[in-house]
């Protein structure tokens, strides 16, 4: 694009030059031809004049800029930049004729060209300017492309630059999502998934980015892979800067599970799955009244399913289920408030609470409800009694085990098939009060398969499966566990359950390491490869610490400046040995509190049996001894499904 600036006429010819900043600072005729700008102090003061934007550098400040210890005759030396940069830029200007780019005004210089005249100002007006969708694609395509490196690239150390090259760069930015707005608007998602993948991978910061390649991998029939890169995004920003998602991905990723009908791409109409839903939901909207009753227990019903997509449905499930029972409070009918709670039976395998305080306030309203509740409500108390013992698992002091038992009493007489596996699950929860209870474990796995198979309760299907994973890999049978494992992910796959892969991917790298057949810097590759699989699921009681603990089991020895998380008390020993500190290690062991009663029971009471071993602590020595001995035949740690540390029977050993 051609720039003509007015007056200057001489030979019949009007002055034609464009000026670039969009990479290195040059300029060029409106043949192509790059104008000389001499050395680089020139194309200095000519940068340093167009930040300024027709505003007037004075020449003292130009000096400064230049230069950080000015030589004699620096005046001169920029007057001499600035005459040899106007003979370049105006070379037909008649003699004695006053300059119209590079003008003197009072005290200093200010360049004053057209609009056009420069790539950053025509970009900038690109960028801010709205148009309908194929306008906008084809402008962006354009101006993108006026790009030849980073903004004033020949000055990037120059503090003069600084604002000016940041404001250019976010402009870029922008225009890169816009340009991904455009297609997607277009209906061309397959054509911005390369450029977002690339742009996300340069600038992970950036959440509209993250949005739009989510949004683009939905529009192109990529469900899976949209919800895979939601997570990754909030796994980043909460690792990295320790902030949660914006509301706009927060939102995206609801109205994906939820298959939104505005998100499809533009032409796509509703079919299918798609239809029925919407229809459905219109129907449901249409007669079930905002304030009744039955949408308060349809929510539950679909925060049980959201939350078993893991991730951000899981997340979000479990933010919605408070309010969702604090509103059948509200109501006042007791019968209501237990239908909400114990509807609320989502298959849970991992023991470590993900939110304690919001099991404390599930635990604390289904106490309240059991004690308002008719004698004669034996179901809905079973399932109030199953939900406490879900929601106390790996607490030291609870009613816990009771509760569990007394559910599957309850479950079992009224010979109820769904409410059984949810107390058994229950029950599951809490086989860990002491080591060496995995055949327990296993003989309840087993009868959840059997009870799930026989009365089609998949979610109690994969849970008997994960159970008798973790169960047979504490008695070491990789064998019937790779049954059960290869079982499951069949069922994860028809069902669309993606939080089980998480768990079959740590199981196989747990089974590597009970083999003791794979290199230790492959299997410290593997446990990092399965960590990703954590990030976004949505379980940071299972993740947080999970990755350090695991190399600590492979090298033998812990890692240096790990966060540890909720295992760092029991870790704390052996960090300070392999810090050459054993008094503060010995001092430490008896501070420590007993471990939680959970998957990592076993797992805990090894760390502490090798440190009072390592600094001569003959009662902590016993007792670890003590409590870990009803699971000598077992592999320490196995029973998590995730990792191990060896046979327990070889530590109990050890001298």
């Amino acid at each position: 694009m051609s720039t003509r600036y007015g007056g200057g006429i001489s030979a019949g010819r009007a002055e034609l030059v464009q000026f670039g900043v969009l990479g290195p600072v040059v300029a060029w005729e409106e043949t192509g031809e790059p104008v000389a700008l001499k050395g680089p102090q020139h194309r200095a003061v000519l940068g340093r004049l167009i930040v300024a934007r027709g505003r007037v550098v004075p020449v003292e400040l130009l000096v400064d800029d230049l230069w950080a210890d000015p030589p004699t005759g620096a005046v001169s030396a920029v007057r001499t930049f600035v005459a040899a940069l106007r003979r370049a830029v105006e070379p037909d200007r008649a003699p004695r004729t006053p300059p119209r780019v590079l003008v003197t005004v009072g005290p200093g210089y200010a360049f004053r060209a057209e609009p056009d005249a420069v790539d950053a100002w025509r970009f900038e007006r690109v960028v801010s300017t709205t148009l309908a969708p194929e306008q906008a694609l084809k402008r962006l395509d354009e101006a993108l492309g006026w790009w030849r490196g980073p903004a004033y690239a020949d000055f990037a150390e120059a503090h003069w630059a600084t604002a000016e090259r940041s404001r250019l760069t976010e402009l870029r930015l922008r225009a890169a999502e816009q340009q991904a707005e455009a297609r997607l608007a277009l209906g061309l998602a397959g054509e911005a998934i390369p450029d977002l993948d690339a742009h996300v991978t340069e600038h992970p910061w950036r959440e509209d980015a993250w949005r739009l390649l989510a949004l683009a991998l939905y529009q192109s029939d990529r469900q899976g892979d949209a919800l895979a890169v939601l997570r990754r995004a909030r796994a980043l920003l909460v690792e990295q800067l320790a902030v949660d998602p914006g509301p706009a991905l927060r939102r995206l990723e609801t109205d994906i599970l939820n298959q939104a009908e505005h998100l499809r791409a533009p032409g796509v109409r509703s079919t299918g799955v798609g239809k029925v839903w919407e229809d459905a939901a219109a129907a449901y909207d249409e007669a079930v009244g905002a304030g009744a009753r039955a949408r308060l227990e349809s929510t539950v019903g679909l925060l049980r399913n959201l939350a078993v997509t893991g991730g951000g449905g899981l997340e979000a499930a479990r933010r919605h289920r408070l309010a969702a029972i604090a509103a059948a409070e509200e109501i006042g009918d007791v019968e209501l408030t237990a239908r909400v709670i114990g509807a609320y039976d989502v298959p849970a395998i991992w023991t470590r609470s993900d939110d304690e305080e919001h099991a404390r306030q599930v635990v604390a309203a289904a106490e309240r409800t059991l004690v308002a509740l008719p004698a004669d409500r034996a179901a809905a108390r079973a399932r109030l009694l199953a939900t406490i013992a879900l929601e106390s698992r790996g607490t030291r002091e609870s009613r816990g085990p009771e509760a569990a038992a007394e559910a599957e009493q309850l479950a079992r007489r009224l010979d109820d098939p769904s409410l059984l596996g949810f107390a058994l699950n229950g029950v599951f929860m809490q086989t860990f009060q002491r080591a060496g209870l995995a055949p327990r474990r296993d003989q309840i796995g087993a009868e959840l398969i059997n009870l799930a198979t026989a009365h089609d309760l998949v979610s109690y299907e994969v849970l008997g499966h994960l159970i008798r994973i973790q169960a047979l890999s504490a008695l070491g049978d990789f064998t019937q566990a790779d049954h059960h494992a290869a079982a499951v992910d069949l069922l994860a796959v028809r069902r669309e359950l993606p939080l089980v892969g998480v768990f079959t991917q740590w199981y196989r790298v747990l089974r590597l390491a009970a083999e003791g057949q794979t290199p230790t810097a492959g299997l410290d590759a593997a446990y990092r490869e399965a960590a990703k699989s954590l990030d976004g699921a949505g379980m940071p009681g299972l993740q947080h610490g999970l990755l350090p603990l695991a190399l600590l089991a492979v090298h033998g020895q812990p890692g240096r400046d790990e966060d540890w998380g909720p295992y760092e008390p029991w870790v704390r020993p052996l960090v300070l040995l392999a810090d050459n500190r054993p008094d503060e290690a010995a001092a430490s062991l008896t501070a420590i509190p007993d471990p939680p009663k959970d998957l990592m029971y076993e797992a805990m009471w090894c760390l502490l049996l090798r440190a009072a071993v390592a600094v001569g602590n003959q009662p902590m020595t016993d007792r670890a001894r003590a409590e870990l001995a009803p699971a000598a035949g077992e592999l320490a740690g196995a029973s998590s499904g995730l990792l191990t540390f060896g046979w327990v029977s070889d530590l109990l050993a050890e001298d």
